[in-house]
């Protein structure tokens, strides 16, 4: 699945060096933290959010597969913050 998602979240950037996901795993919940380079950020996020929202539908779709849950954050909360 994580390879599903490196592909897609590839395919819609400009800067494809740039994409870095990071993994976590709470039990069946798991949660890829989606960086990209901030001008390729709008492509990801989409008009309104539909490209995320998008990719979000997707993951809900395959979570009963491998029995784990699949969430998607694009950037890192953190640094938002700061």
């Amino acid at each position: 699945m994580i390879q599903v998602i490196e592909h897609i979240i590839k395919s819609l950037v400009e800067d494809e060096n740039a994409v870095k996901l990071a993994v976590s795993e709470e039990g069946e919940n798991v949660t890829v933290t989606v960086n990209v380079a901030d001008r390729d950020m709008g492509r990801v996020i989409g008009k309104s959010g539909a490209t995320v929202t998008a990719i979000r539908t997707i993951l809900k779709n395959c979570n009963s597969k491998d029995g784990k849950r699949y969430f998607i954050q694009i950037g890192d909360r953190r640094e938002q913050r700061n």
